[in-house]
């Protein structure tokens, strides 16, 4: 019964956790993993699974973003001890290689987010979830979503204005 119920989670939600952590970490094979992880924890925990789907999305969105805010922190400890590759100059606006290089500004600025505040700003500008429905997965209300969304972008427009300096 219980291996049935993970199966069927398994089904109805990997898709989307998976474009969420990939969003959020910026690597197929860390989303794999994460998705992975999350889908373990929820296997290994005490007591029933969550009995709607809401509730069982809602704990899969909140165990993504917090493994994702875990990995961070262990890549931040990592950094410390590395240099960090110089930035290619931007070439001309338009063309492939413009694209490819604000792809990278930007996952690159999405991940200097804190995880709250990125999964706010992916699972809304990305997935189009509304304030609502983040705040029913992450736990929190409406206003404070807004208010991270709006710190996101605030902070997003500063980390990408700063690299063009």
């Amino acid at each position: 019964m219980r291996a049935e119920r993970l199966s069927q989670l398994f089904d109805l939600h990997h898709e989307r956790l998976y474009r969420l952590a990939r969003r959020m970490s910026g690597d197929s094979e860390d989303a794999r993993d994460l998705v992975q992880e999350a889908f373990v924890r929820l296997a290994r925990q005490n007591g029933p699974l969550p009995a709607t789907e809401s509730h069982a999305e809602g704990w899969l969105v909140k165990t993504i973003v917090r493994l994702c805010r875990d990995r961070d922190r262990r890549l931040r400890v990592r950094r410390r001890h590395h240099l960090e590759a110089a930035q290619p100059e931007s070439r001309h606006a338009g063309t492939p290689e413009t694209r490819a290089v604000a792809r990278v500004a930007v996952q690159k600025a999405l991940a200097r987010l804190s995880p709250r505040r990125r999964a706010v700003i992916v699972l809304h500008e990305l997935d189009g979830r509304t304030a609502a429905e983040i705040a029913r997965l992450l736990g929190l209300t409406p206003v404070t979503v807004r208010w991270h969304l709006h710190a996101a972008r605030r902070d997003l427009k500063r980390i990408l204005l700063q690299k063009e300096a």
